[in-house]
């Protein structure tokens, strides 16, 4: 059965790409108590501000100092400054900004979205994640599918480009000093949150349709967000998604 629309407010200001994402997430966010959250690359508060105004507490790890003084703005003008924490640091570092206890880690959901794609190593940042969660704890796992973005290059116009992507290389080799962005398929997610040690739950598509219907389309956003919804966890048509997205249990 694909999610249900989300219950809580916080998801009116979640863009409808990422409709499907909420709406796994909102059964923990929405339940009526507080979690003590971990958002790594969360950058400028994207996820952090509405977690931050249904009353948890989230800390925000990112490399960057202008997007974490983004985030303190964004926080305070939303009211949740107290709630709202920025710490600069790597993801594959995690230990030394947000050090465990001794019985081991004690955040309740931990956010890595879009951040495998540019980490050094995707597997130290899912094993580094994976020991701040206390037991049970939840990690919530966003990155780009290969498949989407093999899709989205061939209707652009750009088959070399395309194939590239198709045979993971990097579809542009000849740009400025920025390394290539990181895709990966459903298999390649599943392995590195279980070599994490994590338990992932069944994996959905991320903006199937919605970055297609953008603005220029005229499609309202309510009857996309409905679609992305009914979408997500459907073969075939989640496999050619934009982004991949799953949930994972510390054991």
């Amino acid at each position: 059965m694909p999610p249900s629309a989300p219950a809580s407010p916080a998801a009116d200001q979640v863009p409808a790409r990422a409709a499907a994402v909420w709406a796994a997430l909102d059964p923990l966010v929405a339940a009526g108590r507080p979690l003590r959250v971990l958002d790594v690359g969360g950058g400028s508060g994207t996820l952090a501000v509405p977690l931050a105004r249904l009353g948890h507490d989230v800390t925000v790890v990112d490399p960057s100092a202008d997007a974490l003084a983004t985030l303190t703005r964004r926080a305070q003008t939303a009211g949740v400054g107290e709630r709202v924490h920025g710490v600069q640091g790597d993801g594959d570092q995690l230990h030394e900004v947000v050090p465990a206890g001794e019985d081991g880690g004690s955040w309740d959901l931990a956010l890595c979205h879009s951040v495998l794609e540019v980490v050094d190593d995707p597997a130290a940042t899912l094993r580094e994640l994976a020991r701040a969660l206390r037991p049970g704890g939840t990690a919530s796992v966003a990155s780009a599918n290969r498949a989407g973005a093999v899709l989205a290059r061939a209707a652009a116009g750009h088959p070399v480009e395309a194939l590239a992507l198709l045979e993971d290389r990097d579809p542009a080799p000849r740009r400025a000093a920025r390394p290539a962005r990181r895709r990966f398929s459903p298999e390649d997610l599943l392995a590195l949150v279980e070599g994490a040690g994590l338990q992932p739950g069944s994996w959905r598509g991320v903006s199937v349709v919605a970055d297609l219907l953008d603005a220029t389309s005229g499609a309202a956003p309510d009857a996309v967000r409905r679609l992305e919804l009914a979408l997500a966890e459907s073969s075939p048509y989640r496999d050619v998604a934009a982004g991949l997205h799953l949930l994972a249990t510390r054991p």
